[in-house]
């Protein structure tokens, strides 16, 4: 599910009060031939992205309240406590030392690996990341999902900025198969495997096929590099702590400010070698800022109350899943998917029979006429007469009980044209 802003970087669209990196964000299919909105010079997404925006802020439910759709106000209520988290009368860090370093080193012993470093983004991350292991195997060509990050979000920075060559195992609405990487037509040095791979739907393979694939990247003589921005909460899905999973490659990717509910941020982990490389390039490519204690600080939180938390989202998200599947049914809608059908995180798609617009404007009415907002994110095309949304469950979807999601289902689908008909 593409975003015109999220193919920017790191998928933002913050002057609007959201990012799709959790899912939300205008698609190119609906900003494509939109007209201007009367008297305001507005396209009519901009006039839908800010009405839902209004509908989200005045809601009293819904299923997640992600720190990047919060208020200036509330993102710096975050840090009023920060004493708790670290010695705040330190000195603020100069060029990625103090509280930044003891950020790494935590990272680091989280995810099993020699050494980390702080990046300002995650697309920085993997490009200072591949970029270097390109340089010890000798081989710029990356081998990696088609729905991957890099090749729909980054306007093919790899190639134009780093000098890499991606290069596509599959296209298919999954992660790549070990017999895919094993018979993959020509050489490759690095593997790079999005977990979760978000625009598939947040899906993951089993634990036995995360091991094969990787083993099979060994056997071509490749390094492993894992787009982590999600591994948090994958933990469930494999049923493996988070170092067991990022041992299986030799470098991990992770995120602060999408399911740690951090301000901004990222970490690449591996050996301390190459580390010690990435942080030279992590220079050369302008991320070097001299103070990054308030994203820090928002990280450290993240580590230390959200991260417990994830497991307790995932499985609420499967009993939100399967109650919207009943919901639905019941209410009489000719056809409806929930994807992956048991979430493997706390993150899902949606897809229903109707144009996106139509389901769009459903649920921001539902939000304004009854103050739940069962589906607070945008709506994008996946085919002709056909939406799809994204569904994350967070700690005020924990509030809703499965009752909750089919009464609300039940009050969204009244709004749909063919019951208003």
């Amino acid at each position: 599910m593409s975003d015109t802003a999220e193919q920017g970087g790191e998928r933002a669209a913050e002057r609007a009060g959201e990012t799709s990196a959790e899912g939300v964000g205008e698609t190119s299919a609906q900003g494509t031939g939109e007209t201007s909105a009367q008297g305001t010079g507005e396209t009519s997404a901009q006039v839908r992205r800010k009405r839902r925006t209004a509908a989200y802020r005045g809601a009293r439910r819904v299923l997640s309240r992600p720190g990047f759709r919060a208020t200036i106000r509330e993102r710096l209520a975050l840090l009023e406590d920060a004493s708790r988290l670290y010695d705040v009368d330190e000195s603020v860090d100069i060029y990625g030392d103090g509280i930044v370093e003891a950020l790494e080193e935590r990272v680091a012993g989280l995810l099993g690996k020699e050494a980390a470093a702080f990046f300002p983004t995650g697309t920085m991350a993997q490009q200072v990341a591949l970029r270097c292991w390109a340089g010890r195997t000798g081989n710029p060509t990356v081998a990696l999902h088609a729905l991957s990050h890099p090749e729909v979000h980054e306007r093919n920075a790899l190639g134009t900025v780093g000098g890499l060559r991606p290069v596509r195992v599959t296209d298919e609405p999954r992660l790549p198969t070990a017999d895919e990487v094993r018979d993959f037509e020509e050489p490759f040095g690095a593997l790079m495997l999005e977990l979760p791979l978000r625009d598939a739907g947040f899906v993951l393979p089993s634990w036995a096929e995360l091991s094969e694939v990787v083993e099979a990247a060994r056997e071509r003589d490749a390094v492993v590099h894992f787009d982590g921005a999600r591994l948090w909460e994958c933990t469930p899905h494999f049923g493996r702590p988070l170092d067991e999973i990022a041992g299986l490659a030799d470098s991990v990717y992770v995120s602060f400010y999408k399911s740690l509910n951090g301000i901004s941020g990222a970490a690449l982990a591996g050996p301390r070698t190459l580390v010690d490389e990435a942080k030279a390039w992590r220079h050369r490519y302008g991320g070097m800022v001299v103070h990054q204690f308030p994203a820090v600080l928002s990280a450290l939180a993240g580590l230390e109350e959200e991260l417990p938390r994830l497991p307790e989202y995932v499985a609420h998200a499967r009993v939100v899943a399967a109650a919207l599947r009943e919901g639905f049914a019941a209410a009489g809608v000719p056809w409806l998917r929930v994807h992956p059908e048991e979430p493997h995180t706390h993150e899902f798609q949606v897809w229903l029979p109707y144009d996106p617009e139509v389901v769009e404007d459903a649920a921001t009415r539902q939000a304004e006429e009854t103050g739940t907002f069962l589906f607070a994110n945008p709506w994008s095309r996946g085919g002709p007469g056909l939406a799809v949304t994204e569904v994350s469950v967070r700690a005020h979807g924990l509030q809703w009980t499965a009752d909750d999601v089919r009464a609300a289902v039940q009050e969204f689908v009244t709004r749909l044209p063919d019951a208003a008909g």
